[in-house]
């Protein structure tokens, strides 16, 4: 009898072993192309302003895709934002790039060379729109920003962008009507701490570490951009109908928000490449944006409401073929 049980045992190890080994393998079937080697080469990806959150996701993504395809060499280059990420990704300077759609689509509008080579991998996040002044400022509006000396943000960036048209909502010209700089979130926060200017745009992921590092020695007010006025925007037609209207969560910038919240707009950001770029390595790389959502969204905290649900809705592009083929892969 006292032979018999050890045989026993030895017998559930193995069996319990022998389902381990299966329950790995279809771990891997479902987190890896069956029968597929990870693709190598090389890639160029353009981000953003080194203190924006474009250049936060870029880095990590970039860890995460080193993880998947060790052979796969990733490039980040650093840019003023989306309407830069935008043209570079269209004339083949970079492979891949995180873009807002309003800038997407504002490209594809101005017939920009290679717009019609653009395509979706995911949609990723949504920037949220800041208009940033001291908590003391006498702006209250955006109509109150007239006459004031007001950063845009970089001259092709995404900020730049929303920022001319949500002026141009309240009648103001960015050119006469105020001092406009071309202060990004780099430069912005610092400059608004010195008294060197008198508010700020910025658009990105919440919370963006430039204005989170801001909170922690300054007080600001976020300024109201309500539902109403982004309907306003709307008529301007064009990209505008990608702008949605939203609160500000209590939870962004706590110590400069004293737990209220603010009325504003957001704006869905896509990561895109193009039509040349290789099907299987952007399999591989829509795959691991997926995959990778938790580890980045820990430090990268929008990046946590990356969904292989809504990933597919890459609007104002076309999927990209290797990135349909894996979204068809995953498909219930």
């Amino acid at each position: 009898m006292s032979k018999v049980l050890p045989r026993i045992g030895r017998r559930r190890a193995l069996q319990g072993a022998a389902s381990g080994l299966v329950a790995f393998g279809l771990l891997l079937w479902w987190l890896l192309p069956l029968g597929e080697d990870p693709p190598g080469g090389s890639i160029t990806f353009s981000t953003g302003t080194p203190r924006g959150v474009y250049q936060k996701y870029g880095t990590l993504l970039r860890n995460a895709l080193s993880k998947d395809m060790p052979e796969l060499k990733v490039r980040l280059m650093t840019s003023d934002g989306s309407q830069e990420n935008v043209a570079r990704v269209a004339t083949g300077e970079v492979d891949f790039t995180i873009a807002a759609a309003d800038a997407v689509e504002t490209y594809e509008l101005n017939n920009g060379p290679g717009a019609d080579r653009l395509r979706g991998v995911a949609r990723l996040y949504d920037d949220y729109v800041h208009l940033v002044v001291p908590r003391d400022s006498d702006i209250d509006s955006v109509s109150d920003l007239r006459g004031k000396r007001v950063a845009i943000g970089l001259p092709h960036s995404g900020v730049r962008l929303i920022a001319t048209r949500v002026l141009r909502t309240a009648g103001i010209d960015a050119q006469e009507d105020i001092t406009p700089l071309a202060d990004g979130i780099d430069t912005g926060p610092n400059r608004l701490k010195r008294g060197e200017i008198d508010a700020f745009f910025w658009s990105g992921g919440l919370p963006t570490d430039g204005l989170q590092q801001l909170a922690d020695t300054f007080e600001f007010r976020l300024v109201p951009i309500d539902a109403d006025f982004v309907s306003e925007m709307h008529r301007q037609g064009g990209a505008t109908h990608f702008y949605r209207a939203t609160n500000m969560p209590e939870s962004a910038y706590g110590t400069a928000r004293n737990g209220t919240t603010v009325p504003t707009m957001a704006v869905s950001n896509v990561l895109i490449t193009r039509t040349d770029m290789d099907p299987e390595l952007t399999e591989w790389v829509t795959r691991t944006v997926i995959n990778s959502r938790d580890n980045i969204g820990d430090d990268v905290h929008s990046a946590q409401l990356v969904d292989v649900r809504t990933a597919i809705y890459t609007d104002p592009v076309p999927l990209h073929d290797g990135a349909r083929r894996y979204y068809r892969s995953v498909k219930p």
